[in-house]
């Protein structure tokens, strides 16, 4: 499968953005806001400022820490949170870990927000609340 690309051009490891995209869903697992219903597509698009970061390191873009911060919010009720979990552990899950999953782990703590589980192919997501 040939890699994707974004805007300007650049090349992206289909890794890197399964590895964004689950973790900075799992942000949006805190409890805030009202409900609202996302799907994948959502926080795939919500989380694609982060994925340069995640492919290659150096500084978190502003863009980033606000989708996450976005979908925090609106990730209000516990079905959402779950679906979005759920959509995100199966991106973990495809990424192999490596140093894409440890970035996207490390991005909540770099963009202060606190999500209530880690980031891992590994969650439940039945018991995210």
């Amino acid at each position: 499968m040939a890699p994707a690309t974004i805007r300007g051009g650049r090349a992206v490891a289909p890794a890197a953005l399964l590895v964004v995209a689950a973790l900075l869903a799992v942000v949006a697992f805190a409890p805030r806001g009202a409900s609202a219903a996302l799907s994948c597509s959502t926080v795939y698009t919500t989380l694609l400022p982060c994925l340069g970061y995640v492919q290659s390191g150096g500084k978190v873009p502003p863009t980033c820490c606000a989708g996450i911060k976005n979908l925090v919010s609106r990730a209000g009720s516990t079905p959402d949170r779950r679906a979005a979990c759920s959509c995100l552990k199966s991106i973990a899950a495809r990424a192999g870990g490596g140093p894409y999953l440890s970035r996207a782990e490390g991005l909540p703590g770099r963009c202060n927000v606190q999500p209530p589980f880690k980031i891992s192919p590994d969650v439940n997501c039945n018991s995210v609340n």
